[in-house]
């Protein structure tokens, strides 16, 4: 389901449902005709829609929208709906900057920590303080080999926060020892998860998976469908560099659409929606796609050298679930 898809172009395509075609039609590529080392493909974004762009036109222009777009009146901040995927909502600028500069200084510094699993487990056993070692320079030796704690900062790829998914068996394993999901975290969860709840009953966070990308990394079109209750949302919240989100339908042939992704969005998918099958082909770290340039200037702070650093090169995403 995650890959690293740092591909040239040319490369076969064996998989050919809608969903797959869209994959690869966003994906980076390399193009090996180029003269120039690692030069992107370019890729049309004409189809891709962006939120922000309806945001705006809808509060200047008073109330109006694209086809096929509807606005979820009675919250706090604008939401917006699509008339053909019920149980999605999406909050376009729902975290302020100073959320967004919370929460990935959390993403990097706490939610890796032990009791909290990470893919680096199954390898390395729990790391405690991996970012202050990476800080560090310091170096972990395993089964007599030599590895940077900064590598594997870099090779970061999910921490699992709450209730504990085991990837094996795809399901949560309640026996794993874990840490309830922080406070603060599980208060921002249920104020997001509001318009997606059914009426009268609220949000419970119990587990959250933390994904972090790098440049060329992708999220394969899955489903999210381990949790007992479906009516109950998934909140995700993107952080960091801006990427492109496919959301289908209930079968990989159904052509997805394309939408950006920006840090401070929230996405909810609840009911029918959780049945749609989504991903996220690719991620803009280059200065003028990337739109992380409020980040930049919050992180501009010797102490915060190390996150300004990462955050240029990476988006991270957090998505809480009720389980039970």
């Amino acid at each position: 389901m995650y890959e690293s898809d740092k591909d040239t172009v040319g490369g076969g395509d064996t998989e050919r449902s809608a969903f797959r075609i869209a994959e690869k039609k966003y994906k980076l590529y390399y193009d090996i005709s180029s003269k120039k080392k690692k030069e992107a493909k370019a890729v049309s974004l004409n189809d891709v829609l962006d939120f922000k762009s309806v945001l705006e036109t809808f509060t200047q222009n008073v109330l109006e929208l694209p086809p096929g777009i509807s606005f979820c009146s009675g919250f706090d901040r604008p939401v917006f709906c699509l008339d053909n995927r019920p149980g999605f909502y999406f909050i376009p600028q729902a975290l302020s900057l100073e959320e967004q500069c919370l929460w990935i200084r959390e993403s990097l510094r706490s939610f890796p920590q032990p009791p909290n699993r990470t893919n680096h487990n199954a390898i390395y056993g729990p790391i405690t303080d991996l970012l202050t070692s990476a800080n560090q320079a310091k170096i972990f030796h395993h089964d007599g080999k030599s590895v940077s704690a900064s590598l594997l900062l870099r090779k970061l790829r999910w921490a699992t926060l709450g209730l504990q998914f085991d990837w094996s068996k795809r399901n949560y394993d309640v026996s794993i020892a874990h840490n309830e999901i922080p406070d603060a975290l599980d208060k921002l969860a249920k104020r997001m998860a509001a318009p997606a709840m059914p009426t009268g009953e609220e949000f419970k966070p119990q587990a959250a998976i933390v994904n972090y990308f790098g440049l060329g990394d992708s999220l394969g079109g899955h489903l999210d469908d381990m949790e007992l209750d479906w009516s109950k949302p998934i909140v995700s919240m993107s952080l960091g560099c801006k990427a492109i989100f496919l959301l289908g339908g209930k079968s990989r042939e159904d052509s997805p659409l394309a939408m950006f992704l920006r840090s401070g969005d929230v996405v909810l998918m609840a009911g029918q929606a959780r049945e749609c099958f989504h991903g996220v082909p690719r991620i803009f770290t280059d200065k003028g796609n990337a739109e992380i340039a409020p980040l930049e200037l919050l992180f501009s702070q010797a102490e915060d050298e190390c996150f300004l650093e990462y955050i240029q090169t990476s988006r991270i995403n957090i998505n809480i679930r009720q389980v039970f």
